[in-house]
């Protein structure tokens, strides 16, 4: 992550598709595609593509699926049968 400028000692302030597929782990070419139609937030800095450390939450939080408990059919308990 060396393109990233920080504003302060800490997370780069923008990633580049690169950084931010990695720290997705997805590749790059599916990020780029993704914000080109529109279906992931993105930032422009004139006609380059970044991401921010919130378009990259906004990314994990609609990826997000919630779990799906299925409940357990158990066999009836009957007494056991003596023959």
């Amino acid at each position: 992550m060396t393109r990233g400028r920080a504003m302060s000692r800490g997370d780069p302030l923008l990633y580049s598709p690169e950084e931010a597929a990695e720290l997705l782990g997805v590749k790059a070419s599916w990020l780029r595609r993704k914000a080109a139609d529109r279906a992931v937030p993105c930032t422009f800095v004139g006609k380059h593509l970044r991401f921010s450390r919130a378009d990259l939450e906004a990314i994990v939080a609609v990826g997000a699926r919630p779990v799906r408990w299925r409940q357990r059919r158990w066999p009836a308990l009957s007494p056991p049968r003596h023959h």
